[in-house]
C-alpha cells in the first residue's frame, strides 16, 4: 500500500476543496507515490512528533494544523518550521495535513465534539454556499431511468437526509448530424431529427462534479451529451462550519461545565457570567471560533462552546448567551481519533500509531 492510497481514504472523507481560503491542507512535505510504513497521526507537527515518527518505523505523519500555512522562503533551520522539513526530508518521511477540509464536514471535528459531550439533534450551524451546483441533462425517454440511476450512483440527487432526488420535464429535442458524426438516432447528413426526450435535473456536490460528469457521459446514449452545470448560492446543509445540539433534557450550568470540562480533558473553563440557570442547547466550534458567535445567538443557543477567545470578545456575549472557551488545543485534540476511524475502515490492517508527544504549546499553573 502508498502513501497515496492512506491520503485519498482521508480525502474523500473530507475533500480539500472545502478547506477554507487562506488554509493549506494537503501534501506538506514528501511523495506520496511511495510504500507507506506506518501512519502517526498527531494534532501539530513539531520535531518531536517527526522523531517520534522515526522511532515508530512511520514515514507518514498525518496532522490537523498544516505545517506550512504561508510561503517558506528558504529552508535553512532558522526556525522550527524548517527544521521540520528538514528532518522529515531527511528521514524520507511524508507530512500530510486535513484542517478546515476536517472541520467543515457533517462528521467532522465538531461533530466529534457534540458526540463526546452527549448532544443530540446535531446540525450545521453555519452551512457553506456556493458549494452545489444543478446539473440539466437531456435524455430520450427510453433512456432516461439509465442515465438517471447511473447519476444516482456517482452520487448526485442527495439533498440533506434524502437521496435519489431528481425532477424530470418532457420535452422535444431538435438535432441534425453533421457528416461526420455517429448519432445513436438519425443519420450523419440527414435531416433534423425530432426526439422525445426529458430534462433531467440533479444537485451535485462541488467534490463530485468530475466522477457525476464521467458517469453521465458513459451512461447517456448520445454521441454528444447536452447539460449544462450551473453553480448555486445554496448553502450545502451537509458542509460548514461549527455545529448545534442539545440534550435530552436541560441540565443545570454547573453540571454542564463539569460536563464539558470532564470530557473534553480541558484544565480550565474560561467563561462569561452564568446568565442561565439551565442549559439545553449548545452551539460550538472546534478551534477558533469567535466568528461565530452572533450564529449562535441567532439559534438561540444556551451556551458557545469554542477556543481562543481574546479579553475584550467576551463582552460581545451581551447576557445573551454563554461563552465558554476550554482551549484550542483541548477542542481539536480528539481529531486523531477521526483519522484512525477513517483510516482502519479502509485498511483494518494497516499499522497506525496515535501520537504520545503532547504538542500543545499552552501550560497551566493552578
Amino acid at each position: 500500500m502508498q502513501i497515496k492510497d492512506i491520503v485519498q481514504a482521508i480525502e474523500t472523507f473530507a475533500p480539500p476543496c472545502y478547506q477554507e481560503s487562506y488554509d493549506n491542507s494537503g501534501v506538506q512535505v514528501g511523495a506520496t507515490n511511495i510504500a507507506c510504513t506506518g501512519a502517526l497521526l498527531t494534532l501539530d507537527i513539531t520535531e518531536a512528533v517527526i522523531q517520534e515518527a522515526i522511532d515508530k518505523g512511520c514515514n507518514l505523519v498525518i496532522a490537523h494544523h498544516p505545517l506550512i500555512f504561508s510561503g517558506v522562503k528558504r529552508i535553512a533551520g532558522n526556525n522550527a518550521i524548517e527544521r521540520c522539513i528538514i528532518l522529515a526530508i531527511r528521514h524520507n518521511i511524508t507530512l500530510y495535513a486535513a484542517h478546515t477540509n476536517l472541520d467543515n464536514m457533517q462528521q467532522g471535528v465538531n461533530d466529534r465534539i457534540a458526540e463526546k459531550i452527549g448532544l443530540s439533534r446535531r446540525s450545521i450551524l453555519s452551512p457553506m454556499p456556493n458549494k452545489l451546483y444543478k446539473l440539466y441533462t437531456y435524455v430520450p425517454q427510453t433512456h432516461i431511468e439509465q442515465v438517471r440511476q447511473a447519476l444516482f450512483d456517482s452520487g448526485a440527487g442527495s439533498i440533506g437526509d434524502y437521496e435519489h432526488c431528481s425532477f424530470n420535464t418532457e420535452g422535444t429535442g431538435t438535432f441534425k448530424a453533421k457528416e461526420k458524426a455517429q448519432p445513436f438516432i438519425g443519420q450523419a447528413g440527414g435531416p433534423m431529427e425530432r426526439v422525445a426526450e426529458l430534462r433531467l435535473e440533479l444537485i451535485v456536490p462541488e467534490h463530485l462534479k468530475t466522477n457525476v460528469l464521467h458517469a453521465l457521459r458513459a451512461s447517456h446514449p448520445y454521441e454528444e451529451v447536452a447539460y449544462e452545470l450551473i453553480a448555486l448560492e445554496n448553502s450545502n446543509q451537509d458542509l460548514g462550519a461549527g455545529m448545534i445540539g442539545s440534550f435530552e433534557e436541560a441540565m443545570p450550568v454547573e453540571e454542564v461545565l463539569a460536563l464539558i470540562k470532564t470530557q473534553l480533558k480541558a484544565p480550565v473553563i474560561r467563561h462569561t457570567a452564568l446568565i442561565k440557570d439551565k442549559i439545553k442547547t449548545i452551539a460550538l466550534c472546534g478551534g477558533s471560533g469567535s466568528f461565530l458567535l452572533n450564529r449562535a445567538k441567532a439559534a438561540k443557543a444556551d451556551l458557545f462552546l469554542t477556543a481562543d477567545y481574546k479579553y475584550h470578545q467576551f463582552f460581545e456575549a451581551e447576557e445573551a448567551i454563554i461563552i465558554a472557551d476550554i482551549g484550542h488545543y483541548e477542542s481539536e485534540q480528539f481529531t486523531v481519533e477521526i483519522f484512525n476511524e477513517v483510516i482502519n475502515e479502509k485498511f483494518p490492517n494497516f499499522a497506525v500509531y496515535l501520537s504520545q508527544t503532547k504538542t500543545n504549546p499552552i501550560n497551566y499553573y493552578f
